[in-house]
């Protein structure tokens, strides 16, 4: 089947271009091709007006429009915040179920209160509603120890469960949301929406298996993690086993299109991103995956011409806080620390999140605390990706709790994310632009995927 046509609102990077260049390193650094353009088009106007002082004292007004933004009256940081409460901000990828999962009691019962402020963790109820997080993607994380023992069904079933339970623990808080109209109406609740998303599709042994994820409530699916997997390649793992996506993959990407889940290729090997693009005929995203530009070799991130394909589809890269995915030099140093660090747990036989490694984990930290990016990184990385293809296919994708001590300075949790708008603003975006990138743009995918799903049941 041959891929849709996208329709006007899913329309592709080239139809929208940015309004103006920012103010980031991005000229500099990166050269876009429009850019020698634009500033040929700017010292033209320059001298124009320069020539043009002498003859008239002052300058008309500039033309009032809808496209004009409002002159800032306020200082960019409290503006900011108040964007963040007043757009809904989703997140397309938070890891708190897997950090409680990892911490449970001796009764296998959860050992936070995530209703109140919590001392450990980048999640919680109150920190989320500071920084104005409307709808975190809970993470639905199986780590790759469980697709080789046989267990990654019935840890992906306690995850959805546990999940579950905040909604039924804390009620007046969270709410779980299987679609864009229930996360919209969860904002306008004054809940916290809690959408699901299997990071690891080593659950999906079948394609019978798809529709039940979705009756499970996952709403979008990574289709591998750190290995290569039954349904396809890992960026991480060189072994390459099937030169992309399997027959079992693409067949299951196909189901996904058709029940309504979302296609997300973060963690997926390049071969394999290109396989799902070229099946989809729904919209696809990358969760938590930053420009590879900063990061140059690293194939984790996505290349310029990866962004490029996910837009032509309709989708969005929603961009990783994590610093190793910012910053080259400090991916390579923390690199060396993290192999470090595995030496040690495989020393002793733990696995990363398990409570021991845990501990090993933050005193290797504390002796050793490794650098890391900043927000100004986090909002180059949305710049590079607006330039390429326009700003209706970014969005965030923090990977909070997901990506240990290594946030940037200024987006250290969820109640940060005033931080990266008020840098937004500095740049100068409108409050339209910022506020497609905080979540009207993945629920705009999201609701093609549901759209889809329903002409496929004949509804």
């Amino acid at each position: 089947m041959g891929r849709r046509k996208v329709a006007a609102a899913d329309a592709p990077h080239g139809t929208k271009a940015p309004a103006r260049y920012r103010g980031s390193i991005l000229p500099a650094m990166l050269a876009p091709r429009s850019l020698p353009l634009v500033r040929t088009w700017a010292g033209a106007l320059g001298l124009a007006m320069l020539a043009g002082c002498a003859a008239t004292p002052a300058p008309p007004a500039p033309p009032a429009g809808p496209e004009a933004p409002a002159e800032p009256t306020e200082d960019p940081a409290v503006r900011a915040r108040e964007l963040a409460h007043r757009f809904i901000i989703v997140d397309g990828h938070v890891d708190v179920p897997y950090r409680l999962y990892a911490t449970r009691d001796v009764r296998g019962a959860i050992t936070e209160d995530l209703s109140k402020r919590t001392p450990t963790g980048d999640f919680d109820a109150v920190r989320a509603r500071e920084g104005g997080l409307d709808a975190p993607f809970m993470s639905i994380y199986v780590p790759a120890k469980h697709q080789e023992d046989g267990t990654a069904k019935q840890v992906a079933k306690e995850l959805v469960e546990m999940v579950r339970g905040f909604e039924a623990r804390w009620p007046d808080t969270f709410v779980v949301a299987t679609s864009a109209d229930a996360i919209e109406a969860a904002f306008r609740a004054g809940k916290i929406a809690l959408p699901m998303g299997l990071e690891n599709g080593a659950p999906i042994e079948r394609v019978e298996d798809v529709a039940t994820i979705h009756a499970w409530g996952i709403r979008y699916v990574t289709l591998t993690h750190s290995k290569d997997n039954a349904l396809s390649d890992s960026s991480f793992d060189d072994r390459h086993t099937h030169g992309g996506l399997s027959e079992l993959g693409k067949a299951v990407v196909r189901e996904m299109n058709r029940v309504g889940i979302m296609v997300d290729v973060s963690h997926l090997s390049d071969e394999a991103i290109r396989d799902v693009l070229a099946i989809s005929e729904t919209p696809v995203i990358a969760s938590h995956s930053s420009a590879r530009r900063f990061t140059p070799g690293w194939e984790r991130n996505l290349s310029d011409e990866l962004i490029r394909a996910v837009a032509d589809s309709g989708g969005v890269v929603m961009v990783n806080f994590g610093s190793s995915f910012l910053d080259d030099e400090v991916r390579k140093a923390r690199d060396v620390r993290w192999k470090e660090i595995q030496a040690l747990l495989d020393e002793k036989g733990l696995a990363f999140g398990e409570p021991e490694a845990k501990r090993i984990v933050d005193a290797y930290d504390r002796e050793h605390p490794g650098p890391r990016s900043t927000v100004e990184r986090v909002a180059d990385h949305i710049d590079h990706i607006v330039s390429l293809v326009g700003v209706d296919h970014v969005g965030f994708g923090s990977d909070f709790d997901g990506v240990g001590d290594s946030l940037p300075e200024g987006l250290r949790d969820v109640s940060a994310y005033p931080n990266l708008l008020r840098v937004l603003l500095e740049r100068g975006y409108t409050e339209s632009e910022i506020e497609a990138i905080c979540g009207k743009n993945l629920l705009r995918v999201l609701r093609a995927v549901e759209a889809h799903a329903r002409t496929q049941r004949g509804t």
